[in-house]
């Protein structure tokens, strides 16, 4: 592969260099086995506290070397003993780069629901429960030395005159400036969408354009967070992706693979060509000195309702940097060309040229030389770690939050 690259003017050495620089972060909620409204089926040995959770993550990094951070999901991974965390992630070079606040599901209060909305609450004393609990999220995150607060939001409603559209904006948009109020200066906080779900009729936040909306409205740190899963089908996220790098707001991603809707699965394993010309639109955004530089948090979000947690989060991670590889063979200066030219057939031939090429050479090489195993899963079952986890752990072990 080298020398076919070689032949074709491309400098293999700095392929390898970009592969060995991407790290991803895991969530915590991912590691352990997810479930529908219809069940859960856990396979025994999943972590069962916020300890055990980066001992896995540890793992993810030693089997893959792709892994460097961790995502928080409070309250399910309150911080109870930050120094013993922070020692426990810098003996394995890791650190806790996002914290995610819930507001979709009711504890404390119980007079305080948010059943009817969190941030966008028409009753104030809800939202100043929401707005409080995002503000904790952050001091929790300021003990962890974390550098982002998540902010996904279920509110939305259910039936044609339920809500009134514009206060409902309204309010979202002034108890997230009280939350932003509180952001550390060196902070960003990510803004979420979705569509659909839990709610099925409206959504406060149901795509990118009302959250760069609210973005615009609280200042240069607030950003958009781009979930896969989070679009209507045949959304093109590409476009997305290239217009948010345009306005200086693309903030991060949550990762995944989408059938249906927000089903969550392994990244890459239903649309790797679109995850492909996410990544292509992502290299071209990073490498032109046009626009204010970005540089995305790149999260995994999944849920594994039958398969063994860490071995698909091994797949994604691969397939991540797969897709990345391929875009780093797409040859910008042709393809801008084509583009100016409008050479239709052109620009896509060299688009496919780069999608089509076997890159797992370069992936392979990026990982051995930066100390992980040339294939993570067949290391991980070879060493019979699952086994030893749930000997350690016990069969009933759960996730924390699951």
């Amino acid at each position: 592969l080298k020398g076919q690259l070689e032949q074709e003017g491309i400098e293999v050495e700095s392929l390898v260099q970009e592969l060995m620089a991407l790290e991803i972060e895991v969530p915590s909620w991912a590691l352990g086995t997810g479930g529908t409204r219809f069940g859960r089926f856990p396979i025994g040995g999943e972590p069962a506290n916020l300890f055990q959770k980066i001992e896995d993550v540890a793992l993810l990094k030693k089997l893959t070397a792709s892994v460097s951070s961790i995502s928080l999901h409070i309250p399910w991974d309150i911080p109870k003993d930050p120094k013993a965390i922070l020692d426990l992630l810098h003996e394995h070079g890791l650190r806790i780069d996002s914290v995610n606040s819930n507001t979709f599901q009711d504890y404390g209060d119980p007079s305080a629901s948010y059943k009817f909305g969190s941030l966008c609450h028409t009753d104030a004393g809800v939202r100043r429960k929401a707005i409080d609990h995002n503000i904790e999220v952050i001091r929790y995150g300021e003990a962890l030395n974390a550098r982002i607060l998540t902010v996904w939001l279920s509110d939305g409603s259910d039936f044609p005159g339920q809500h009134h559209f514009r206060r409902a904006y309204s309010r979202t948009l002034d108890s997230l400036s009280l939350i932003y109020e509180q952001l550390p200066s060196h902070w960003d906080m990510l803004v979420e969408y979705k569509p659909y779900e839990p709610h099925f009729y409206s959504m406060v936040i149901p795509d990118w354009g009302t959250s760069l909306a609210l973005c615009q409205g609280l200042g240069n740190n607030a950003k958009v967070l781009v979930d896969l899963g989070h679009h209507l089908p045949n959304t093109n996220i590409e476009q997305i992706v290239a217009r948010l790098m345009l306005f200086g707001r693309l903030g991060g991603f949550h990762f995944n693979g989408s059938m249906y809707g927000d089903d969550d699965l392994t990244t890459g394993s239903i649309k790797p060509y679109q995850l492909f010309l996410i990544f292509q639109e992502l290299n071209d955004g990073m490498k032109d000195s046009s626009i204010a530089p970005v540089i995305p948090a790149w999260m995994i979000d999944a849920s594994h309702n039958i398969k063994d947690p860490l071995e698909d989060l091994m797949q994604s991670c691969m397939n991540i940097r797969t897709a990345y590889a391929k875009a780093l063979l797409v040859n910008r200066g042709r393809l801008h060309q084509a583009q100016e030219a409008n050479d239709v057939v052109m620009a896509e031939e060299i688009m496919q040229k780069a999608f089509q090429c076997d890159v797992r050479p370069l992936v392979k090489e990026a990982m051995i030389r930066k100390g992980g195993s040339v294939d993570p899963i067949a290391a991980y079952r070879n060493f019979e770690v699952r086994k030893k986890l749930i000997g350690s752990r016990g069969e009933g072990s759960v996730a924390t939050g699951l």
